[in-house]
This record gives C-alpha cells, sequence and structure tokens, in this order.
C-alpha cells in the first residue's frame, strides 16, 4: 500500500512584520549617524598642515584663552577691500575653536549694515574709519586696528600694483588686547637706568624687545635707583640691562632690600663692564660671574681654523622658563663669559639655582681673553675639560620646588651677554624674545602665559643650483614630450596589432 507524502507547508510571509523590521533598522542606522555626528560634534581634532602654520595659534595664546572665565565679544568692522580681511576672519575661526565658546564673533560690513554699523560705533564710541575689531569684555572694550595687524608695502601702488603684506601680526595683537581687557591692568616692570644702559625712549637698540614685552600687557616704567628711597611697591620685577659702571653702595643697599622682599629681578651682565658689587651680590645667592670668555675654533677648511667668540648655545628643559625651548638653539654675540654655579653653598639659605642656557660642545673659557697669540688659545682649547659652561640661569629664594604648589619667593633670571636682545642681533626666529618673555613671565609668575611667540609668515622661495637647473631643463624639453609620444605609440601600436 502506498504512503502519501505530505508536502511541507510554507509559513506565511507577514508582510506587516517585514515592514516594522525594516523600520527599525532605518531608524537604528538613522540614530547611529546622528550619535556619531553629535560626539564628532563636540569632540574633535584639527591640524594644520600648512607650510607656515599662518593661522595656528601659539601655546601662549592657547594657555591664556584657557584661563579666561567669562564671555568674550569681537565685533569686526572690516570693509572687504582691506588687504588682511580673509587673513583676519581665518584667525578669529582658529580663536573660536581654541576658546571653546568663549568668543563670540559679529561680522559687520560697514559698507552695507549701516544701521548696525551706526548703532555698534556709538556704543563703543569708534573715531576711526580704519577697518578694526572691537573686543569686549566685562564691560570693557579695545579697539585693535588693521594697521596694528600687518606690516603692508605700499611701494608697488606706483606701479598700478595692490598693497602687500610683508608679516601678518593678528594674533599678537588680538592676545594682547585681550590680556589688557581680562587681567584689568597693566603689569608694570621697572627698567633701572643710570649706568650707561640702553635707553628706553628715543632711539634705542632695545625697541623691539621694548614692543615684543609691552604687547604682553607688560609697560615698562624708568627707574633711577639715585632718585628714589626705596624700590617703588608697585614694580614686582625690575630689568638690569648691561651696566656699564658699577652700583653704589646705597643703590646696592636698595637692591638687596627689594630681593629680602621677595622681588624679581632680570639681570643682563655685559663682561667687559667692570661690577665687582654687582657681582658680589651674585656671589652671596651663589652664583660667580667668571673673569673670562667664551670661544670655540672652528675648522674653516682641511687644515684652517678660525676663532670665533660668538657663543652657539642652546637651552635646557627643566625650567618653566624654558621648557618649551627645550634643545633650541640660538647665537649670542659679542663677549660672553660663563657662570659658575654653586647651589650647595647657599642651599641653606633656601636658594635653589637651575642652568637654563649653556654653550655648545667645543666652547673654552679663555681667561687671557685679551691675547692674539692663536697658538696660546688653541693650546687653552686642548685643554678644555668638556664640562658644559652655563651662560643663562635663574635663582629662586623661598620657592617650591613643584611647579604646581604657588609660593611666594624672590626671582632671579640671569644671563651673562647683554646684546643678545639688541635688535641689530635679534632674528626672526625669535629665539631670544621668546627667552626673554618666558623670563619675564617667570619673574611676574605668570606662568601660564610662557610659551613660543608666533612666527612671521615666510615668502616661499625656490633656490636652484647649476645641477638643479640642469635636471630640470631634461624634465622640461625631453621627459615631458616624451611621456605623451610613449603613449601614443603604444595606443597607435595595439590598434595596428
Amino acid at each position: 500500500m502506498a504512503t502519501e507524502t505530505k508536502q511541507p507547508t510554507r509559513k506565511k510571509i507577514h508582510r506587516l512584520q517585514i515592514g516594522l523590521n525594516v523600520l527599525l533598522q532605518v531608524v537604528l542606522v538613522l540614530f547611529l549617524a546622528a550619535m556619531v555626528n553629535s560626539i564628532a560634534f563636540k569632540h574633535y581634532r584639527r591640524w594644520d598642515f600648512s607650510r607656515d602654520k599662518k593661522y595656528a595659534l601659539s601655546d601662549k595664546t592657547k594657555r591664556f584663552l584657557d584661563t579666561i572665565k567669562g564671555k568674550v565679544r569681537i565685533t569686526v568692522f572690516f570693509s572687504p577691500n582691506t588687504p588682511i580681511t580673509v587673513d583676519v576672519q581665518n584667525l578669529l575661526t582658529e580663536f573660536q575653536y581654541a576658546a571653546k565658546g568663549k568668543i563670540d564673533i559679529e561680522n559687520i560690513d560697514p559698507e552695507r549694515n549701516l544701521s548696525r554699523a551706526k548703532e555698534v560705533v556709538d556704543k563703543y564710541k569708534v573715531v576711526s574709519d580704519e577697518s578694526l575689531l572691537v573686543i569686549d569684555y566685562a564691560g570693557r572694550n579695545k579697539t585693535v586696528k588693521a594697521s596694528e595687524m600687518a606690516d603692508v608695502d605700499q611701494s608697488g601702488m606706483a606701479f598700478g600694483e595692490g598693497p602687500r603684506v610683508t608679516a601678518f601680526k593678528g594674533e599678537q595683537a588680538i592676545t594682547s588686547a585681550m590680556m589688557d581687557l581680562v587681567e584689568g591692568k597693566k603689569n608694570t616692570l621697572g627698567y633701572v637706568l643710570g649706568h650707561k644702559e640702553p635707553p628706553l625712549a628715543g632711539n634705542t637698540p632695545i625697541s623691539v624687545l621694548k614692543t615684543f614685552i609691552q604687547n604682553e600687557n607688560i609697560k615698562f616704567q624708568e627707574l633711577n635707583l639715585f632718585d628714589v628711597g626705596a624700590i617703588p611697591v608697585e614694580l614686582k620685577a625690575i630689568v638690569i640691562d648691561g651696566p656699564q659702571y658699577d652700583f653704589s653702595d646705597r643703590e646696592m643697599k636698595l637692591l638687596r632690600d627689594f630681593w629680602e622682599k621677595q622681588g624679581r629681578i632680570l639681570l643682563l651682565l655685559d663682561p667687559a663692564a667692570k661690577t665687582p658689587k654687582l657681582n658680589a651680590f651674585l656671589n652671596e645667592l651663589g652664583v660667580k660671574a667668571n673673569d673670562d670668555r667664551l670661544m670655540a675654533f672652528l675648522r674653516t677648511g682641511i687644515q684652517e681654523v678660525a676663532l670665533t667668540r660668538d657663543v652657539q648655545a642652546h637651552f635646557l628643559g627643566e625650567s618653566p622658563i624654558t621648557k618649551r625651548l627645550a634643545e633650541v638653539r640660538a647665537l649670542f654675540f659679542g663677549g660672553t663669559s660663563s657662570l659658575t654655579l654653586e647651589p650647595e653653598r647657599v642651599r641653606a639659605t633656601n636658594i635653589r639655582l637651575e642652568s637654563l642656557i649653556q654653550a655648545e660642545k667645543g666652547y673654552f673659557a679663555e681667561t687671557d681673553y685679551n691675547s692674539n697669540d692663536q697658538a696660546k688659545l688653541q693650546a687653552d682649547a686642548k685643554r678644555n675639560p668638556g664640562t658644559p659652561l652655563t651662560i643663562g640661569l635663574s635663582i629662586e629664594k623661598g620657592g617650591s620646588a613643584d611647579e604646581r604648589v604657588q609660593v611666594n619667593s624672590a626671582r632671579m633670571v640671569v644671563v651673562s651677554n647683554a646684546t643678545f636682545i639688541q635688535d641689530n642681533a635679534l632674528t626672526q626666529d625669535q629665539q631670544a624674545l621668546d627667552f626673554i618673555s618666558g623670563g619675564v613671565n617667570w619673574l611676574l609668575s605668570r606662568e601660564q602665559l610662557i610659551g613660543i611667540a608666533p612666527k612671521v609668515p615666510k615668502t616661499l622661495t625656490f633656490s636652484l643650483n647649476e645641477d638643479a637647473l640642469r635636471n630640470l631643463r631634461w624634465i622640461i624639453l625631453v621627459l615631458l614630450p616624451l611621456v605623451p609620444a610613449v603613449v601614443g605609440g603604444a595606443v597607435w601600436w595595439r590598434r595596428r596589432a
């Protein structure tokens, strides 16, 4: 008897179930996409791959923006015809990203939005027709003009060319204005005069340094110790820049009293000047200013050497002053003497010494520095023990070795070269300015503002030697025409085959 085989029954397709499943998947995909975009909007990283990093903010500006507690409002009055309009807009975008919501920006075209422009001009009492920014913080405001943010070359306009921006200084100008508003008042730095130091006014050889320091919300105040009974209380720090004559006993007493009251001193020594009383003061603090000069013999040929008295040195990175200049090289022109640190001798008085700048290997300290006897100097160089030679250091009395602990203390920065900050010695890389900026901010207890200054944009240039020009000629005249000829020949051969 044949058995009947039962066909398997197919399950009925529930279209509603399929539709709900697809709908659920679509909702989940949209939810995941929204979550990814939300996370990416709040947590993102930005990189600057441009050659000169024209709009990249310096570490100093970023740390300053982190310290702002309130809201900063920037109103932009820039005409589209201003040469730096695009540069300023891009830079302000970087400020907004770095400030993390602390900066609001309003762009007003004074030629198109007359009513809004008049309203803001009346509010801030703007009296200039020049393109500018108005920065407002906590009811205080400050204007930054376009001329303060760039150096513009107008010489080409006589030949029908437009103005050319030679240097963009927007970050320095904007950050300086913000410092003025946030800090409320300028820090004052006393500049000691009366010993033939470089002047502050008139045709001063330190004009670049003066402008650079003033842009950090610091003002200089001339200080002649002959005219005061004590260093004014409002001066938290003073600068002694290469005195050519020694201090009197009365001046030294004022200086010691200032130091004992937790004063701050930036001391730049001129090794050629005889200042025994000033050197004795340093010796009390564990530092010996040696009567020598740093020199090195450089090989200029197979058997030829030349003597140099300009010191190639590098910054050490252990101190907060030079942490961001670690292993950066700098040239110290003119005479430079060595400094000897004796920390053990002053440890009981709670004085800490730290080396900041050391000469490169190969330099030796010559005591007979007026000699022109090359044979003798070469013999002295060969006896060089190779120990590191310090030319810059910091002294702190009463402070803490832990940077996180803020303790009132007396502080001093000493460099055995006074000419490296002068206009004719400064280079475009600004190592000297960066170091002095770090030292001054450390003296004023503004460690969060110590950083590398923004670099001036550099013009892109190509320099080709004779070999490179020859190779370029072969590429243009032979290689470039040969490539399409080979491709065309290959196509013709393939079609013929």
